[in-house]
Formats: C-alpha cells, sequence, structure tokens
C-alpha cells in the first residue's frame, strides 16, 4: 500500500484515479470544496494559494504525487491565459521541485495536443512537438519545467473518456446524452485521437509508478480513430441510433481555439517498459458499458453537493 496524493480530484481523471486506488492504497485527495462525500481523504485547499502546497504534503506524506490539476478546457485557456500559465506551468514546477525534495515520486498530466497534427502517421516521443494553442502551448512549457525541476518525474501525454462528475466533462459522456436525449448532433471526421477509458489511463498509472518509470511516455489507446467514429462506437455499444450523428469537418465548426487534425500517438515505448500490451478500445468500451449498467455514474456524483 502507498501513501497517494491526487490533485485536481473533481476532474474527469483525478475522481476515477482516487475511485480506482482507494481500496488498494491511502489516497488523499486535493479538492477545493467540491468533493463533500467522497469515501477517501480529502484535503481542502487551492493549490494557487501559497503556501497550501506545502500544507497538502505536510498532511498527506505522499510517496506519491500525481497531478491531474489543469486547466483544461481550450477555449478557456485562450480567454484566460494568465491562468492557463499557472496552473499548467507554474504549479506543476512547484510540484516536481517539492517531490524532488522531500524524495517523493512524482507524476505530471500532460496532453496529446502538443503536437500540431500535421505528420502523416503516429507521433512518438522523439517527435518534435509543435503546438497551436494556449493550452498545448502550456501543457508543452509545462513538460519542460518538470523536468527542469526534476528529472526523474514522470510526464504522461493523454487522451481519456469516462464518467465524471458533472456528467459532462468527456467527448463520451456528450455523444451518450444526445443520443440518449435523441439530439442530434455532429462528429469531427477529420480530428484522429487515441481514446482511452479514463479507469485504463488510472490503473496503468498506478504501474508506472510500481516499475519506478521515469520520463516522457504516451499513455493513450493503441488504436486511433476519429472523433466521428468515436460517437458511432458509443452509439452501437449503447445500441443507440448512429444516425443521429452526422459527419463533420472541424473546420466548419465555431471552435475559437486550434485544434489537431491528428493526434495518433504511439504507445511502443510505454507498453514496452511495462511489457505488456495497452487495453484495447473495445475492452475500454465495453466496460464503460458496464459501468453505466451498474450505476457507476450516479456513484460518482453522489460524492459532491
Amino acid at each position: 500500500m502507498a501513501r497517494i496524493l491526487i490533485t485536481g480530484a473533481s476532474g474527469l481523471l483525478g475522481i476515477n484515479l482516487a475511485m480506482e486506488t482507494m481500496n488498494a492504497h491511502d489516497i488523499t485527495a486535493v479538492d477545493r470544496g467540491r468533493l463533500t462525500n467522497a469515501p477517501f481523504k480529502i484535503f481542502n485547499g487551492d493549490l494557487l494559494n501559497p503556501g497550501i502546497l506545502d500544507e497538502a504534503l505536510d498532511s498527506a506524506h505522499p510517496q506519491w504525487l500525481i497531478n491531474c490539476a489543469a486547466l483544461a478546457d481550450l477555449e478557456a485557456c485562450e480567454d484566460n491565459p494568465g491562468i492557463a500559465r499557472r496552473l499548467n506551468i507554474d504549479l506543476p514546477a512547484q510540484m516536481a521541485k517539492a517531490c524532488k525534495k522531500r524524495g517523493i515520486s512524482f507524476v505530471h498530466i500532460s496532453t496529446d495536443a502538443v503536437f500540431d497534427g500535421e505528420k502523416d502517421g503516429f507521433y512518438t516521443e522523439e517527435d518534435a512537438p509543435n503546438p497551436l494553442g494556449v493550452y498545448s502551448r502550456t501543457k508543452l512549457a509545462g513538460e519542460y519545467a518538470v523536468f527542469e525541476e526534476n528529472k526523474k518525474a514522470i510526464v504522461a501525454r493523454v487522451n481519456f473518456y469516462g464518467w465524471s462528475l458533472s456528467g459532462k466533462r468527456s467527448l463520451a459522456e456528450f455523444f451518450h446524452h444526445n443520443l440518449t436525449h435523441q439530439k442530434s448532433m455532429s462528429g469531427f471526421t477529420d480530428v484522429k485521437f487515441c481514446p482511452m477509458l479514463v479507469n485504463h489511463t488510472a490503473r496503468t498509472l498506478i504501474k508506472m509508478l510500481q516499475n519506478e518509470l521515469s520520463g516522457l511516455y504516451h499513455l493513450v489507446g493503441p488504436q486511433a480513430m476519429s472523433k466521428y467514429q468515436f460517437g458511432v462506437e458509443i452509439a452501437r455499444r449503447f445500441s443507440l441510433k448512429e444516425g443521429e450523428i452526422s459527419p463533420k469537418s472541424i473546420l466548419s465548426s465555431s471552435l475559437t481555439a486550434r485544434r489537431s487534425h491528428n493526434l495518433w500517438l504511439s504507445t511502443h515505448k510505454l507498453s514496452t517498459a511495462l511489457g505488456e500490451s495497452l487495453p484495447e478500445f473495445s475492452t475500454g468500451l465495453d466496460e464503460f458499458y458496464a459501468q453505466f449498467e451498474q450505476g457507476y455514474p450516479q456513484k460518482i456524483r453522489s460524492y459532491q453537493l
């Protein structure tokens, strides 16, 4: 059993990571008052306030710190670049430095969006990033800042889906909500990504820590698909009407933040380091469906106000 401090606990990864690990490990989750009925320990505080990070570390005495805190809304980052810098660059750097000083293993969560998507084929960890917007630029700068402070840190570039506190945080929830309410929607045919069930992301992060890895890794699903195809797969698994999803180009969307067209990332480095393949998309989708059938979304939402 390890003592783990999880930041960003009310986010999609944070809450699912806490739930995945709370039975086997001693979990303390950092939250700003949203989680009021969680079955794991909560440290209430805003990590952007001076001294709060040290208070959290002194309170939890973690062996591992997994940083899931970020400003991840692309449009919000464009509107609030200062806050994006503080959450996505400055705070991770502070955590990396504090963990090095205290001998704590540190994992920082980054994003697949650091690439511009212009490459044919997949990206490896050796490929040069070229971020397109404030979100991806600050996340890439956060990677550099973390390694500058702590060479033994893990930085994981991710892309995940799953059930969230609000029911609105992941693309899978978007498709499921609209399909179950007979609402038509669009899916981008020219945006390729590698979705992974967030619970698989959480379990793999723990394996990375247990194996004492360090460095940069792509932690995404091993199968690339368009966001339109992803929506269709959701519809088919839940026996909903895939015809309600219209294929659309992202070029005709009203989104202001630029998106990459190709975020196909190779997971070869990570699967080799762990000595096993990462879970297939179909396995994750089956578990996502089983969670719905078992009331998992309602269970998560019962932890908040």
